[in-house]
């Protein structure tokens, strides 16, 4: 019964009943008598109680559904507002679960078409700091090993120095070229791509223990892709922000899937709003149907998270594809690069 024919039928009723009543054996007098005025004091306090009754019963999915809306997230895709109540409440509930979904649906299209045209950039720099950049910065080494050989003593200080600068310029540049295309993680797999991570970020001040289980299910190129971002950006912010000395990274089967696993004994997030690296991480774990949680490890320190549904037998996708001539327009709104806390 809808929620308007409730309210009628119920103050319909209370005036029926006055109604008969006074057509009755009841009568009020002129003064009303105390007797009969506390019978319709009684009467209106009921017909009041049997209202806010009603309105209550009525406008508590309304209520819930307020709480949904006020607390949705569309990178945290949770449990819908149970359709119930009034034909009419139920009616906007379910429209609302319909909209949501939908919402849900065309940011994940559009996060997956932002995600792949990042990486198709990423390749494209990344191939151009190698092929030009690394290749002018070595020819630069050898022109100056050249140059060392036959400057005067009192300048070869000067020069070695140039090609250390160099060298260090070169090795930076490849790392960078290494970090936005994980040529590991094609060429080794992700085992192999996840233990050359850990390694790399291990530095002065910060240890990274990794262990990788060797059963891992086969998964999709982009679930794969997911878990390195995600692991990286992760050791990012570990090693950017969270002033810890050890991390661990692991990724070990589930019944379902793979679970991965980044925590480090640092400060913890605390009251911090969560930046653009951690919407970028549950972005990417949209994608994959994928559960991205961020929360306090034990101790001290934050747990990152994520765990990636094993593909069905015909979800096996290529590898992203390479844009025409390697280059692909930067798609609006894509998710910060790695760093961004």
């Amino acid at each position: 019964m809808s929620l308007f024919w409730r309210i009628f039928s119920l103050n319909a009723t209370g005036l029926v009943v006055a109604t008969a009543l006074l057509l009755g054996p009841v009568t009020v007098s002129t003064p009303v008598l105390p007797g009969e005025a506390l019978i319709l004091l009684a009467g209106l306090a009921a017909l009041l109680a049997g209202n806010a009754a009603v309105l209550r019963i009525g406008l508590v999915p309304l209520q819930r559904l307020s709480r949904a809306m006020a607390t949705a997230d569309l990178l945290r895709p949770g449990a819908r507002p149970a359709v119930a109540g009034p034909a009419e409440a139920a009616e906007l509930i379910a429209t609302y679960n319909t909209m949501l979904d939908r919402l849900q649906a065309e940011r994940t299209a559009g996060a997956a078409r932002a995600l792949q045209a990042q990486e198709r950039e990423r390749h494209r720099i990344a191939r151009e700091l190698h092929d030009e950049v690394g290749q002018t910065l070595t020819a630069v080494l050898l022109q100056l090993k050249r140059v060392a050989d036959r400057v005067p003593g009192e300048l070869r200080e000067d020069v070695t120095q140039a090609q250390e600068a160099t060298r260090a310029g070169l090795d930076e540049i490849r790392r960078i070229a290494r970090r936005l295309r994980p040529g590991v993680l094609e060429e080794l797999g992700l085992a192999s791509a996840l233990r050359s991570l850990a390694a790399e970020f291990s530095h002065d001040g910060l240890t990274v223990r990794h262990q990788v289980a060797a059963d891992l299910p086969p998964l999709t190129a982009e679930a794969e892709l997911v878990i390195y971002r995600v692991a990286q950006e992760g050791l990012t912010n570990t090693a950017r922000h969270s002033r810890a000395d050890r991390a661990e990274l692991r990724l070990r089967p589930l019944p379902d899937g793979v679970e991965l696993l980044v925590r480090d004994n640092g400060t913890g997030l605390g009251d911090a709003t969560e930046g653009a690296g951690i919407r970028g991480m549950r972005e990417r774990a949209l994608l994959t149907g994928a559960e991205l949680r961020v929360e306090p490890a034990p101790g001290r320190g934050t747990d990152i998270r994520l765990r990636v549904p094993a593909p069905t037998p015909d979800a096996a996708r290529p590898p992203l594809p390479a844009a025409p001539g390697g280059a692909a327009p930067p798609a609006p709104h894509a998710p910060a690069a790695p760093g961004d806390h």
